[in-house]
């Protein structure tokens, strides 16, 4: 006797199947990918490798090369240390280069920092015409120094540039200006050229500071009766510190390895009277084709930088403390 399946109507559904209960998958990391310390060391991996191949292996060799006699389309020759130092040293160009160097750091670091402060403070607030002013004004720090200082040489030529033929038609000058003519007018025109171009960039760093400072804070000197000049001494100045001083590192830096604005308007004249230590570097290896002295003077210059950046971190330091 065969038993037959009970028949469904038309409107009676199935039962549903029961569903199996699947455990979420997750991708377990290996134990040791979850120290910390692996995991920091696993991200800083690719930024240490880039630091190691392309500064501290550089380095390292230019630290060989000024131990060696090394010309440049000879190669090593072994070591002859100290003999690259006291030839750069005692080199007719080093000293008028150092001075000269130094000379031109003060002048751009002066004017250049006071400048990009008192612009930071004219288009500080929010007032018709500031976003244009401060879009002008930074603009010229879009356009590589190189292309600055070409369109500067044109700008200086006493024969094809417009400056001399402007100051002819207004009387000013009877005769066409050279303006890199002498050593004087040679470095005014350069700081000119530098202020010109990183005011703008500077201003920047500045502004950004000064819109950091609460205006609670001038508002509470304005109500203890201090004046423009005393909120600027007390409160402007101190709170501004921070940026002040990275813009002072990086001016100082920036004109202290100063090399394409010289190469391109002056080329070290009048009569080596603007040569840079960057350039004497240059002369040192792609002129006098030795490395060896080239790498010396770089080592020098790569103290010194380190030297006053350090005595520059200490001095704010002790002010912040103070």
């Amino acid at each position: 006797m065969q038993v037959k399946a009970p028949d469904r109507t038309a409107g009676e559904r199935p039962l549903p199947r029961p569903e199996r209960r699947t455990r979420p998958f997750r991708a377990t990391a290996p134990r040791w990918w979850r120290s910390r310390t692996v995991k920091g060391m696993g991200y800083a991996a690719p930024t240490a490798v880039f630091v190691a191949v392309f500064f501290v292996l550089p380095l390292l060799l230019v630290g060989q090369m000024s131990l060696s006699d090394w010309p440049l389309l000879a190669g090593d020759r072994g070591v002859n240390a100290p003999e690259n130092y006291t030839d750069v040293t005692g080199s007719a160009l080093f000293w008028p280069a150092v001075r000269f160097t130094l000379l031109y750091t003060v002048i751009v670091t002066v004017v250049l920092l006071g400048l990009a402060l008192l612009l930071a403070l004219l288009v500080q607030e929010s007032r018709p015409g500031a976003g244009f002013f401060r879009t002008v004004y930074f603009l010229p720090s879009a356009l590589g120094l190189a292309s600055a200082s070409l369109l500067f040489w044109g700008l200086y030529s006493p024969t094809t540039g417009p400056l001399s033929r402007v100051l002819e038609k207004l009387g000013l000058v009877d005769d066409p200006v050279s303006f890199l003519g002498s050593p004087t007018s040679a470095l005014l025109s350069t700081v000119f050229l530098i202020v010109w171009k990183f005011a703008g960039f500077y201003m920047l760093i500045l502004l950004v500071g000064l819109q950091r400072i609460p205006h609670e804070v001038y508002e509470a000197a304005r109500m203890d009766g201090a004046g423009r000049g005393q909120i600027f001494r007390s409160v402007t100045l101190p709170l501004l510190r921070p940026s002040l001083a990275l813009t002072l590192l990086l001016c100082v830096t920036g004109s202290l390895l100063a090399f394409d604005q010289f190469f391109i308007l002056t080329k070290g004249g009048p009569d080596n009277s603007t040569v840079t230590v960057v350039q004497l570097i240059y002369r040192e290896a792609f002129q006098r084709l030795n490395l060896g002295t080239a790498a010396a003077l770089s080592i020098i210059v790569l103290g010194v930088l380190l030297l006053l950046n350090a005595l520059q971190f200490r001095g704010l330091r002790r002010a912040d403390e103070s």
